[in-house]
Parts: structure tokens; C-alpha cells; sequence
């Protein structure tokens, strides 16, 4: 895949009802290795808690394990909320992972609590944040990765000098005006909120100043995507994140469930214009509908890079999945031959 468009995975780490979280582990190592043999740019591992259904709130733990078990492939989070978690912390738990895995590691960022409002102040012991303080905890956390400075107190270490590779992640137009502001790469989460992708790309680009990370700008969006042989196939499979979400609105467990014929009679009307709302950027269906909506999202956007969300109840489904994904973007050489990272290797430069 490297002369036509860049792919890469975010991976939520979801469950089964009654299924083990080792369980639940194991099959995202496996689609990692899988991935990586296709030549998937990087895997991504999101940060949520408190939810029934992902196993994926202790992130630094799963990329080191993911990174362990795979060679080549760029692991990362996608990523860390930055307002849970000490800078400090991050850029140990970082710098440590760059250790082992030295030129493999993304420190994806974002703002949000990535749960419930309880569940966010049993993280953040304060009341007072709100996420407005990120672009402050931003510049501390990039201060323990960057060479150190004379007279600097505390450093991280390890994880000072290390220049882990950041990229800002967002729903809004927030991080899409910072990402763009610092110079740093730019993902869109266009899987949950898709009415504002079009805006921030924009307003990120229009943002955007060269930096010592990024000579231009460099966008990645993420998307839910099933392929399957056929359209009708795909969207059968496409009913377990259809119930995903709409037992995420009901406040219920979010485990994975059997693909249904019909969605029909599973929801009401206010919960089906919810979910498809939410769902509206996806890209469902065979080969041939699968490139055609990748062409479309990348010639709106100007994404040069996009991350697959794929999340269906058999394993094998979404193994499969990513290889008609990978097919695509082989074929797909006229959307991805302009688009290069223009990011400067902070490891070489060591």
C-alpha cells in the first residue's frame, strides 16, 4: 500500500456478552499481526472507561502489549485524554514505550473525558476541570519529551528527549484550530461525530503554520468502514454498530451482538434518527462501494490518512473486513499518490 492511500486501525477493544477481557485482548493482537501483513500504517488503541463492553480504559498497557507482539507497524493511542492523567505520567508511560519500541510509537491526544461525568471526576479528582486546560497541560507534556532545558526541576525519565510523535485528536473545532496552530498532525473522529468533519478540516487547514514537527499539514480521519462481498452483506454486519450505539443512548451495556436482517422494531424512531445521525459517515458495503466511499470522503476532506473503525461480532468478518479495505486502497493510487506526511523523523534526528 505505500504508493496509494494510507490506512491505519483504531481499535476500541470491544467484548462479547460473557466474554473474558483476555479474550477480548487476544483477538485485537491477532487483528494487529493481521493488519500489519496488509501494511496498515499504525494501530491505534482508544481510552474509554467505565463502559460495559471495551476493554481498552488502561491504553499505555494494551500499545505496549500490541507493540510486543507485532515488527513493524506504528503502535499508538487514539488516543490518551489528556486531562485524566498527569503530564508527567504520559510522558513516562511514553518515553518508556519508545524505549522498547523505539520509531514505533504515537502519542495520539484529545480532551475528552471518554466516559460519563462520574466516572470522569473518579478520574480527574477535580471539579473544576472542564477541558479548557488542555492547551496548558499540551505545552507540559511536550516539555517532558523535548530536550530538556537548563535548570529544568522535574524531567520525565525516562520519556525527556524522546520527541514522541503527537498527534492532537478532536470532535470539534478546538483541536483542530490547535493541531493546526502548533504545527502538529490533525484526526478527525469522524466515527461518532461526523456533522463537524467538514468544518474542521477546513478550519485546521486554514490554521495551520509549519513547525519543527510538520512542514504541512497532515490530516487523518477516523471512520467506521465494513466491507464485505457484497452491499447487502455489509450492512447485515453493519447492524452490530448500529446496536452498539443505540444501547450506548439507552445507557446500556455496549458488548458486541449478533448482526440482525433488520434494525426494525429494535428501536424507535427518535433512537433511529440518533443513530444513523451518528453513523452517517460510515462506509458499509463491497469493494467496489467501499473504494467509492473513501474516494468521496478523501476528495472532501483532503485526508491523508484514514483510520478504519471496524467492529462486527465474528472475528473473522472483520479480518476480512481489513483485507477488502487493504485491496481498495491499493486500487485506490490516484487518491493517495500526492499525499505524503511531510513529518520530520524526530528519531532519526536524534
Amino acid at each position: 500500500m505505500s504508493d496509494g492511500l494510507k490506512v491505519s486501525v483504531l481499535d476500541l477493544v470491544g467484548m462479547r456478552a460473557g466474554e473474558s477481557t483476555g479474550s477480548a485482548i487476544a483477538r485485537s493482537v491477532e487483528l494487529a499481526q493481521h493488519v500489519e501483513r496488509l501494511g496498515y500504517t499504525r494501530y491505534w488503541l482508544a481510552e474509554h472507561h467505565s463502559i460495559e463492553g471495551l476493554a481498552c480504559s488502561a491504553t499505555p498497557v494494551l500499545i505496549g502489549h500490541v507493540a510486543g507482539a507485532t515488527k513493524t507497524i506504528r503502535v499508538g493511542s487514539g488516543g490518551v485524554m489528556l486531562p485524566n492523567h498527569a503530564p508527567l505520567v504520559v510522558a513516562e508511560q511514553f518515553g518508556t514505550l519508545d524505549a522498547l519500541y523505539p520509531g514505533r510509537i504515537d502519542l495520539g491526544l484529545g480532551r475528552a473525558p471518554g466516559s460519563d461525568f462520574q466516572t470522569m471526576r473518579a478520574l480527574r479528582r477535580d471539579s473544576k476541570q472542564t477541558g479548557d486546560e488542555f492547551p496548558e497541560l499540551l505545552q507540559e507534556l511536550r516539555s517532558y519529551l523535548a530536550p530538556a532545558k537548563p535548570g529544568q526541576a522535574v524531567k520525565a525519565i525516562p520519556g525527556q528527549g524522546s520527541n514522541v510523535p503527537i498527534t492532537l485528536l478532536g470532535s470539534s473545532g478546538f483541536s483542530a484550530k490547535l493541531a493546526g496552530i502548533l504545527g502538529l498532525p490533525f484526526a478527525f473522529a469522524a466515527h461518532f461525530a461526523p456533522e463537524y468533519l467538514l468544518a474542521a478540516a477546513s478550519l485546521y487547514r486554514e490554521s495551520f503554520r509549519p513547525s519543527s514537527a510538520l512542514r504541512k499539514p497532515y490530516m487523518m480521519v477516523a471512520v467506521q468502514v465494513i466491507a464485505a462481498q457484497t452491499d447487502a452483506a455489509a450492512r447485515r454486519l453493519f447492524t452490530t454498530p448500529q446496536q452498539r450505539f443505540l444501547r450506548l443512548i439507552r445507557n446500556e451495556p455496549v458488548e458486541l451482538l449478533p448482526p440482525v436482517d433488520s434494525m426494525d422494531g429494535l428501536w424507535q424512531e427518535f433512537e433511529r434518527a440518533a443513530v444513523e445521525s451518528r453513523l452517517s459517515s460510515a462506509i458499509v458495503g463491497s469493494n467496489a462501494t467501499v473504494k467509492a466511499g473513501l474516494e468521496r470522503l478523501v476528495s472532501e476532506t483532503e485526508a491523508d490518512e484514514v483510520i478504519v473503525v471496524t467492529d462486527t461480532y465474528e472475528h473473522t468478518d472483520r479480518l476480512q473486513s481489513y483485507e477488502r479495505v487493504a485491496e481498495v486502497a491499493e486500487v485506490a493510487k490516484e487518491v493517495g499518490n500526492s499525499m505524503s506526511m511531510g513529518v520530520v523523523d524526530s528519531h532519526r534526528a536524534r
